[in-house]
């Protein structure tokens, strides 16, 4: 039985600003399952009550396209319509823009 820390959302990290220094950047962790989307969710709805317009996603640390990142990319977009905010995904591998092209949620 192993005692190691998963790094999920809960050891996610969150840079300042993106890199042109206009926006937050919430970084989307790996591993990640589809119980820790809610938290992402939260969390972006922390930086909207922040006073963010819009937030970027950087997806780059995801190693799998699969359920789990194409759920969190459609509720993250979907908190940020419902919270009347903009939200843009950023580095995303080519498999996973491959599933969200195929989904329909392709583009920002």
């Amino acid at each position: 039985m192993s005692s190691a820390r998963r790094a999920g959302p809960t050891s996610m990290t969150l840079e300042a600003t993106d890199p042109a220094g206009q926006h937050p950047v919430l970084v989307v962790p790996d591993p990640l399952t589809l119980a820790d989307v809610p938290l992402l969710c939260e969390r972006l709805r922390a930086l909207y009550g922040g006073g963010a317009e819009l937030v970027v996603c950087d997806l780059a640390a995801l190693s799998r396209a699969d359920l789990a990142a194409v759920e969190a990319v459609a509720r993250l977009r979907l908190t940020a319509r419902r919270a009347g905010r903009r939200v843009r995904m950023r580095n995303a591998g080519a498999g996973l823009v491959a599933l969200l092209e195929l989904t329909g949620l392709g583009g920002d």
